[in-house]
């Protein structure tokens, strides 16, 4: 499989260092937006400008979009879609369907293929959700993320008029989560189960109070929580922030029985070290599925729903049935 890197933030380097550790990808190159004289690859990668992307319509078999879900993705994917099969990480839940059903339409029109939301949360929780849905009809579940760096929270901050750097921190509350795993079923609103630390670093001259308000009432991303803004400085955030730690697990409690009284509590649960990194080998991973339905003849929009778990492996099927199953 022959992937491409359009956009080389974090995430971005992640699916470089990721192609160097899956034996079936040829990385073709980075497409980025800066000046490429500027771009200085992990690996020994090629550096092509944005511009440039065209010119490999035909030698790129899957193009991973590693932009952010707040302002780039909603056009970049559906854009990008007219030429090529595209893999991105768009995780804003409530916009997903949305996000989804534009680059479908692209995607068909120009007889590509698309998979949306591929990561940890989308994607890998996404799919926990469903089996254990499947597995517990009779349940509740629950989502939580942290204590970890969100990057499409920090990302969203760091677009903020007047914000040089910033960092957030999605942070679980603890007390919460001891009640869920003890088999209690509380009805939870938003704000009861995660607060957001964000660690901001302003422009000289910027309005502090103006950033914080921003910060809090933004919609989708920190309106709905118990959100603290700190301000600080640049080196205390390359000295005490620089890591990209994050963590999270899918929780389902349920019951079964003549009367329900026996009951079950299926958990699933990440603590990782570099998210970005994580969420790179996803992408290679759901690239390459994706790669072999286009081979099928598939077109249109996929999420990991649609993604047979036997494509998501390099060796083959026999293995599989030797080793896994």
């Amino acid at each position: 499989m022959k992937l491409g890197i359009y956009g080389y933030g974090n995430v971005g380097k992640g699916v470089e260092l990721a192609c160097s550790q899956n034996k079936d990808v040829e990385l073709v190159g980075i497409f980025t937006r800066r000046d490429k004289s500027t771009v200085t690859p992990l690996l020994n990668t090629k550096v092509y400008n944005a511009s440039e992307i065209k010119d490999f319509k035909d030698k790129i078999d899957v193009l991973a979009i590693c932009g952010g879900s707040a302002t780039e993705l909603p056009t970049m994917t559906p854009e990008l879609a007219k030429d090529f099969n595209v893999v991105d990480t768009f995780d804003t839940h409530a916009k997903i369907f949305e996000h989804f059903n534009n680059v479908d339409k692209i995607a068909k029109e120009n007889k590509h293929v698309a998979l949306i939301s591929c990561g940890w949360d989308p994607g890998m929780f996404s799919l926990n959700r469903l089996y254990a849905n499947v597995l517990l009809p009779n349940g509740k579940d629950y989502t939580f993320w942290g204590r970890g760096i969100s990057q499409g929270h920090s990302d969203a901050i760091r677009r903020i008029d007047g914000v040089l750097d910033a960092k957030q921190y999605t942070v679980p509350i603890e007390n919460v989560v001891n009640k869920i795993l003890n088999g209690e079923t509380p009805e939870l609103t938003t704000r009861q189960k995660h607060l957001r630390e964000c660690y901001v670093v302003a422009k000289e001259g910027a309005d502090k109070n103006k950033i914080e308000n921003e910060i809090k009432n933004m919609p989708n991303y920190f309106a709905d929580y118990d959100t603290i803004v700190n301000f600080i400085t640049l080196d205390e955030l390359k000295e005490k922030h620089s890591g990209m730690p994050h963590a999270g697990f899918v929780i389902r409690t349920g019951t079964t029985g003549k009367d329900n009284e026996h009951k079950h509590t299926i958990s699933y649960n990440l603590n990782l070290d570099s998210n970005p990194e994580f969420t790179a080998q996803a992408i290679v991973a759901f690239s390459r599925a994706l790669h072999k339905e286009f081979k099928r003849g598939t077109t249109g929009c996929l999420t990991a729903f649609d993604i047979r778990p036997r494509d998501l492996y390099v060796g083959d099927y026999n293995e599989l049935l030797k080793h896994m199953l």
